[in-house]
Order: structure tokens, then C-alpha cells, then sequence
């Protein structure tokens, strides 16, 4: 499994080969008394004053940590309740001393300073815990309730406890995330048919970003609550059943059994069709927007948005919508202050939004709305296409 993601599992006891082809975060901290007399990483880019202020450094870290060992050989063995931990096998005790990072201490008898020695102990079995179903959206519309379990284990102690304050809920946000992008791409059939390949995709996706965490996730299992909302296909399907029309002219009686004029009448009404609806554009449908605004739609949102919108040419287009004081307002061209939200969306996009064929969350999690700012911000935009659908 470590194989998979690029690096390789950390025997248990070992550390002592491991900080030699580590980052360096500890490696020269070999002594008890270590004054750091390897050379500085940084060579001739470090200046004088920097330079000696880490020798003043060492030097009061010296004299300090030789003062609170001479005081706890005099309190001896008193202080040995205080200063001595065990450290079982699966364990390993991260001590900063001073401030500053030492080398991983276990398993067995641990010994610490007392009043300069802060420790944190990390657990290097293999831990779970479970995404909660959320909503996602998949490539053809369809929207899922999907959870997953994950199982990870640390592998280097050291980097868990410097770079992330709580691995768990870090990483229950990383897989939540690697799932809704994996889901956007994928079919509801294909979700369904391959959950495995899914999952081991997910695992090196996230392996991928908390293996610079010092921990490594071990298995992903998706677990697919309910489908809240069948794909756009699915919705079309009862109107396949129909039986298609026979093409061609429909079958006409003899003409001495009907009236000249009434067969041409008959016909003429037969092969009359009413003409296609004309979709509105988005600029007729952003002028629908002002009859809309009003204190209370302000008092709801409370905020103002930039709508670049993406022409089918290619070419772009830039609308603005104020609803940040009064009654807003809205218009072409860019506001005069600066927005709170940038949006930036395909005019067919923005034509299912603004008519409530498309919910802006759905839209970002598809990636067809491009947010710039904050996006709960951006999502209460809900209300103004509310308020247009109604006023059709």
C-alpha cells in the first residue's frame, strides 16, 4: 500500500536509521548536549549577525539545560517520578526542548527535563474514522448522499505533530474533497459499477497531499447513502416510451368522398407546427433582474456580485449586481466599487440559473460556476434567481 503512494512504510524502532535520510528536522540533534556543530544548511547565504545570535542560542540553551540536569541529579530519586516515562513499542514521544525539536524517544525509558522539556506522545497504530454522507453531483446530474471510511497510521511522528494540529479532522476535509472531485467525473453507472476503483484512486489522490503530513492513508471505502436525484437522462426516460410518429404526409380520403376545400383545410392543419420557443438570452434575462430588487432581497443577501459571463464566441461579457445597500441595483459593465464575488460562468449556465434549472451549488461543484471570493457569499445568490423564477 505505502508502495503505492510514492513512499515506503517506516519499520517500528527504526527511527534512528530514518532521521539519517529524513528532512533534517532533527537529524543534528544527535547529544544531549549537541551545540550544533554541523554546518548551517543555509552556508554562506547566512550573515554574521544571524550567525552569531544561533551561537548565543545554543550557548544559553547549553547553560540552561546543564543547570536543570545538575538540579535534578540533587533531587534524585525525587525527580525521577517526574522526569522518567515509559514508552510502550507503539508509541513514540516527541519532546521540544527549549522550544526546539528532538529526535523521536521510544520505545522504553524515556528520560525528561523537568520545566524546559514539553512532550506530546503519537500513536503509530492504524486509526479509522468516516467521511458523513454528503451531497455530491456526478458527471451526468445525478446527486448522491455518499460517505467513506478511511483508515491511516502515522509513519513519520515527527512531521504529524509540526505540520498539522489535528491529522483527523485535516484529513476527513482532504477525502471529503478528493470525493466530490472524483464524483464530478464520473457517471452515476460508473459510480455504482466501480466503488473499488474509485476508492483506491481516492487513497493515492489523498496520499498525495498528507504524506507531507507524516501519515499515510491505508484503505477508502465508499459508502453510497441514497441517490437523492436520478440523472437528466433518467428524467427523460418515460418520454422514450412513447411510439414515434410515422413520417410523411398523414393518409388522405378520396376526393369524391370529401370536398376539395376541406381535404386542403385538413391538410393545412395537419402539417402546421408551432414554431420553437426562442430561449432568452442571459442579457435579456439579467435586465429581468431589477423589477426583482428590493430591501428585502438586500437584507437576505447583502452583498455584490461580478458576472463575467462566457459568450459562445468566446468572447466575454461583464454584468454587475449591487445587493449591498438600499434597494440594489444592477447593470452592464464593471461596479464601481469593488465586488464581494467574482463569478464566472458559460451563458447557457448562467440561462439555467437565472430561470431555477440550475442551483448555483450544483453548478460550482460541477465546476460550470467559477468562484472567486467567498463562496457562501456566492451562494446566496439562491434567492435573487428565487425571486426572477417568480416573477415569470
Amino acid at each position: 500500500m505505502f508502495s503505492r503512494s510514492g513512499y515506503q512504510a517506516l519499520p517500528l524502532g527504526d527511527f534512528d536509521r530514518f532521521q539519517q535520510s529524513s528532512i533534517g528536522l532533527y537529524g543534528a540533534q544527535k547529544g544531549f548536549f549537541s551545540f550544533g556543530a554541523e554546518a548551517d544548511p543555509l552556508g554562506p547565504a547566512r550573515s554574521a549577525a544571524d550567525s552569531s545570535q544561533g551561537w548565543l542560542s545554543w550557548i544559553c540553551h547549553g547553560i540552561v539545560t546543564s543547570l536543570v540536569f545538575l538540579l535534578m541529579l540533587l533531587t534524585f530519586p525525587i525527580s525521577a517520578w517526574f522526569a522518567l516515562k515509559i514508552v510502550p513499542t507503539y508509541e513514540r514521544m516527541i519532546i521540544f526542548r527549549l522550544g526546539r525539536l528532538r529526535e523521536p524517544q521510544g520505545p522504553g525509558v524515556v528520560l525528561l527535563l523537568p520545566f524546559i522539556d514539553h512532550w506530546q506522545r503519537v500513536d503509530l497504530r492504524t486509526r479509522a474514522f468516516n467521511v458523513p454522507p454528503c451531497k455530491l453531483i456526478s458527471r451526468d446530474g445525478a446527486v448522491l448522499s455518499m460517505g467513506a471510511d478511511v483508515q491511516f497510521r502515522v509513519w513519520d511522528p515527527a512531521l504529524s505533530v509540526l505540520v498539522v494540529k489535528d491529522l483527523v479532522a485535516a484529513t476527513r476535509m482532504t477525502a471529503q474533497s478528493a470525493m466530490a472531485k472524483a464524483m464530478g467525473k464520473k457517471s452515476l453507472r460508473e459510480i455504482q459499477g466501480e466503488k473499488l476503483r474509485i476508492g483506491e484512486q481516492l487513497l493515492l489522490d489523498i496520499n498525495d497531499v498528507t504524506k507531507s503530513w507524516g501519515l499515510e492513508v491505508d484503505r477508502v471505502e465508499l459508502t453510497m447513502e441514497a441517490v437523492l436525484q436520478p440523472p437528466r437522462d433518467a428524467l427523460l426516460g418515460p418520454l422514450s416510451a412513447i411510439p414515434p410518429v410515422l413520417e410523411g404526409p398523414p393518409p388522405q380520403l378520396p376526393a369524391h368522398l370529401l370536398g376539395s376545400t376541406e381535404a386542403e383545410d385538413s391538410v393545412g392543419a395537419v402539417g402546421e407546427v408551432d414554431p420553437p420557443r426562442r430561449r432568452p438570452s442571459a442579457a435579456e434575462l439579467l435586465s429581468a433582474v431589477e423589477p426583482v430588487l428590493s430591501e428585502t432581497l438586500v437584507s437576505q443577501v447583502g452583498a455584490s456580485y461580478q458576472v463575467d459571463i462566457i459568450l459562445p464566441g468566446g468572447a466575454r461579457s461583464t454584468f454587475f449586481i449591487d445587493l449591498s445597500s438600499g434597494s440594489g441595483w444592477a447593470g452592464c459593465g464593471m461596479p464601481q466599487s469593488s465586488p464581494d464575488v467574482v463569478l464566472e460562468v458559460a451563458e447557457e449556465d448562467l440561462q439555467e440559473l437565472l430561470l431555477g434549472e440550475l442551483r448555483p451549488l450544483a453548478a460550482y461543484m460541477s465546476g460550470r460556476l467559477r468562484v472567486q471570493g467567498d463562496l457562501q457569499l456566492a451562494l446566496r445568490l439562491e434567492e435573487l434567481f428565487k425571486a426572477v423564477k417568480l416573477h415569470r
